[in-house]
């Protein structure tokens, strides 16, 4: 399996991802935001991080830059996408995942593990866990507070694009940040482009506290 991974002037969880994946057997390669082509590969991740120092809003700038042109055509094509955290934030501000994010609820940034609930697991990305499954995955962020429109809100619902959702270790509503709907990650309708706020390339061994993040990202490998 080939895996690029997208850096930004900003990016700090390119070597995770990198690490995490190769760990699982991806070959992996990094990609710099200026370059115009994407090599071929089986999944694009734009890994987490302050791109361009999070100016204007996270991932306001990255957008622009001349990858996201490329990743914006491999995943029409077909091809798997991954945004994690501010990956996360530059799908949504590209326009390929709907929604945007807002400063958390209190205004601070937010770094600790959380319990994840799989809301839909019919997704390659989280084919490997149940549904209703709660999982152990850090997060890191100032601006991840999730929103989206009343009417958005139920498209999502519709289509089966909401994925995770924020909860406690009973699985009950645990809001860290303000999330509508303590969502933690969705999916596009297409299921192939996916984003999460929480870091599961972070959550790849027990040394780390938890290995649940492997599961996640294995789902991509068949």
């Amino acid at each position: 399996m080939r895996v690029a991974v997208i850096q930004f002037p900003g990016t700090n969880c390119d070597l995770d991802t990198k690490y995490a994946f190769e760990k699982s057997g991806a070959e992996v390669e990094l990609i710099w935001h200026n370059e115009t082509k994407l090599k071929s590969c089986d999944l694009v991740v734009i890994a987490g991080g302050f791109s361009y120092g999070d100016y204007l809003r996270s991932g306001a700038i990255a957008r622009f830059s001349p990858i996201m042109s490329e990743v914006e055509k491999f995943a029409n094509s077909g091809g798997f996408v991954l945004g994690i955290c501010n990956g996360f934030q530059i799908l949504l501000e590209a326009n390929m995942l709907e929604g945007a994010m807002k400063r958390n609820e209190n205004l601070h940034f937010i770094s600790k593990y959380h319990h994840l609930k799989v809301v839909n697991n019919n997704n390659k990305f989280l084919k490997n866990l149940e549904k209703n499954e709660i999982i152990n995955i850090p997060i890191a962020h100032a601006e991840g507070n999730y929103f989206i429109d009343k009417d958005g809100l139920k498209s999502l619902y519709e289509n089966n694009q909401v994925i995770l959702k924020y909860c406690g270790s009973d699985g009950e509503e645990l809001n860290p940040n303000g999330s509508i709907d303590c969502i933690a990650g969705i999916c596009n309708r297409e299921k192939n482009i996916f984003g999460l706020m929480p870091h599961p390339e972070r959550a790849i061994e027990n040394i780390l506290n938890s290995s649940d993040g492997k599961q996640m990202l294995n789902g991509f490998f068949n």
